[in-house]
């Protein structure tokens, strides 16, 4: 390829978790190539993040796409929407402009498959269209199969997304080991969906034990200006030693602000949220509460050093875009007696039935869940399933082999039969840990 590996694109154009959790893949194609020269790194992101883009990736050229937004009252005739559309046309004109040795395209929005069409089919790697068609590469085609079995799967998006490049920067170097950094315990009120959220009644007597526990002189309350009412419900659900110590300061940071603010804490207790994985990626020590559709093993916090509850009654995890049908019965474990013990620090209490405490570090493969309290039903497939995507990846070396079972269950006769590899090659002939 000479000179056109020099200048690569990686296109993410969801949301603010997802950007975050581009940050392996940016790292590994920025690795030197065989010459040792470094690639000169481009980023596309929804407009509305791209400020935030270059204040987490600073070495990073980030380009911003009106991908999200609100309707606008005219349809496509109205200016607004009229003013998008010049905007991205610009961008398009811009990007097609750069000599782009490689790209990555990490979303399969219709958006996204019309990015890939600005450049030679034979640089794009990920999600594209052929004549029109929306297709896929052998790895995320491959991958996409693993929902089948979300309870066992245990490959973290942040490293699903890097092994679209052929060599991974080190999982270890992807994010500082958390560490608490003395500003007291944050609050992360709700995430987008509330059925995946903690409610104020449950989440304040855990916050409250936990800002004991550290003694905080702050709780700090972060949240959309939206979820107001849910503060005023936390705080009022409060013993008053804690609501003392309560700083509100939902609807009112910034970006910047809220990376600052998240920067300075001892913990963060949350959801999984764009602020979990800001956390992550400054440092800061996370406590998650999963529960619902929401899965660690899939969107966890990346690195060493966090800890997750994780709801693994049977229906769990369940889709999002399904109605629960069990009255939210993976909410009841956080909600018991059991888990106020355990977030006052009792290394002696045993959680709750349907609830299993794991921490975060990291194998050859990226980062893991690993159990600390109560039973994984699902750990040793999930071991097994890990091994098999490291082997894989060519990233398993001297370890014990999964078996052939996990590759007849995802295997496809059509991987080998029509050589699906073949548009780039072997895709993993030349994979390697740095």
């Amino acid at each position: 390829m000479g000179s056109r590996m020099k200048r690569v694109l990686v296109v993410q154009l969801a949301r603010l978790g997802d950007l975050i959790q581009t940050k392996r893949l940016l790292l590994s194609v920025a690795l030197p190539d065989a010459d040792g020269a470094v690639p000169e790194v481009h980023l596309l992101t929804d407009a509305s993040l791209s400020s935030l883009a270059r204040l987490l990736f600073p070495g990073v050229v980030c380009h911003g796409l009106c991908a999200h937004g609100p309707a606008v009252p005219g349809g496509a005739d109205d200016p607004a929407a009229l003013s998008r559309v010049f905007a991205n046309r610009a961008v398009f004109a811009e990007l097609s402009g750069l000599d782009f040795g490689r790209v990555y395209l990490l979303n399969h929005s219709g958006l996204a498959r019309a990015v890939s069409a600005l450049f030679p089919p034979e640089t794009v790697r990920g999600h594209f269209q052929t004549a029109g068609q929306p297709q896929k590469d052998p790895w995320p085609a491959l991958a996409f199969r693993f929902a089948a079995a979300r309870r066992e799967a245990g490959l973290n998006l942040a490293d699903f997304w890097a092994a679209f490049a052929p060599r991974l920067a080190a999982p270890e170097s992807v994010n500082p080991v958390a560490a608490p950094k003395g500003g007291g315990l944050g609050v992360v009120l709700a995430g987008r969906e509330a059925r995946r959220s903690l409610p104020p009644e449950v989440l304040a007597p855990l916050a409250a034990v936990a800002a004991s526990r550290h003694a905080a002189r702050r709780i700090v309350l972060l949240g959309l200006a939206s979820q107001a009412p849910a503060a005023r419900e936390f705080f009022r659900r409060l013993p008053p030693a804690a609501a003392k110590n309560v700083v509100d300061l939902v609807g009112k940071t910034d970006m910047a602000g809220l990376m600052r603010e998240i920067a300075s804490l001892d913990e963060l207790f949350t959801p999984d949220t764009g602020a979990m994985h800001l956390a992550a990626h400054l440092g800061t020590p996370v406590t998650a509460f999963f529960l619902s559709s929401a899965w660690c093993h899939e969107t966890g916090p990346y690195g060493a050093g966090h800890t997750v509850w994780q709801a693994v009654i049977p229906c769990a995890p369940c889709l999002e875009s399904s109605p629960c049908v069990q009255g939210m019965a993976c909410l009841s474990p956080f909600a018991q007696a059991g888990m106020l013990r355990l977030a006052a620090g009792s290394g002696k209490a045993a959680p709750p039935a349907g609830l299993v405490g794991l921490r975060t570090e990291t194998d050859a493969l990226g980062v893991v869940c690993r159990p600390f309290a109560g039973e994984d039903p699902t750990a040793t497939a999930r071991t097994a399933f890990r091994a098999f995507v490291a082997e894989h990846l060519g990233l398993l070396r001297g370890g014990a082999a999964s078996g052939p079972a996990l590759g007849g269950r995802f295997y496809l006769e059509t991987d080998w039969m029509l050589d699906r590899f073949s548009r780039f090659g072997s895709h993993r002939q030349d994979m390697e840990i740095l």
